[in-house]
């Protein structure tokens, strides 16, 4: 649906510590193209308008693979976690006031129909964020998505920070989202990072919605497999078996 205006932002900042490479993760391989390369020919196919990309382990060599015109580089340094890579884009994106749609630069899979149907569940439910979710075969040590009886998310809650109760919620987190604009970044300024990691969690945003009384919502894709995020090699491999097979949707 290519007539629904949004800018994409693609996180690509991390340096992929469990890849055991020096490599920028966003730079690694997959089927003859960096990582990277997958998330931004989502955005393209699903129409985005503009997109920024948040770069920080060897931001000049990111730079340098991708010379592409229609991009637009914020740097995160030092990396304070996911809140604070999404903050180095408001000067790129402070006077838009349509939809904003966050992806991963380590999620190649993702079709852009997915995203596609993500905005119009947004705009349907006339939601101010909408998560992307699925429900991955455990064990794991994904972020839960924490509902009220009325199906309405609540919050979420990484897997470190989660009780007991809480870890045995099936659905997840993707780390995709669909946002306004003007919401996300009025709402990133009130985060804190009193957590384990003492990081600012871009997940912070959800609860903040909700105690403002604006609507969070879920948007369930059935592929887990299509929102797989890629940590490590062996995962790496595994997408790239994936996209060959002839009914990936993707290549």
């Amino acid at each position: 649906m290519k007539d629904r205006n949004f800018y994409a932002l693609i996180l690509a900042a991390g340096k992929g510590t469990r890849m055991k490479s020096d490599l920028a993760k966003v730079l690694h391989v997959l089927e003859g193209k960096p990582l990277l390369y997958y998330s931004l020919e989502a955005a393209r196919a699903a129409g985005a308008e503009k997109i920024v990309v948040i770069i920080g382990h060897q931001a000049e060599q990111v730079k340098e693979t991708f010379p592409d015109a229609d991009l637009t580089f914020a740097v995160q340094n030092p990396q304070l976690g996911t809140g604070h890579a999404v903050m180095q884009a408001k000067d790129a994106l402070k006077d838009y006031r349509g939809l904003t749609v966050i992806l991963c630069g380590d999620v190649p899979l993702l079709k852009p129909q997915t995203i596609s149907s993500l905005m119009d569940s947004h705009v349907q439910a006339q939601a101010t964020l909408t998560v992307l979710t699925t429900e991955p075969p455990g064990p794991h040590a994904y972020g839960r998505i924490v509902k009220n009886a009325q199906g309405e998310v609540l919050k979420i809650v990484e897997h470190r920070d989660a009780t007991d109760e809480e870890r045995k919620i099936l659905e997840i987190n993707t780390g995709i989202y669909c946002v306004d604009t003007q919401f996300l970044f009025a709402a990133l300024s009130q985060i804190k990072n009193n957590n384990q990691q003492k990081e600012y969690y871009l997940t912070d945003i959800v609860e903040i919605a909700c105690r403002e009384g604006r609507k969070v919502q879920a948007y369930l894709t059935e592929d887990y497999v299509e929102v797989m995020g890629i940590n490590t090699l062996e995962e790496l491999e595994r997408a790239a078996g994936y996209l060959k097979k002839p009914s990936s949707g993707r290549g």
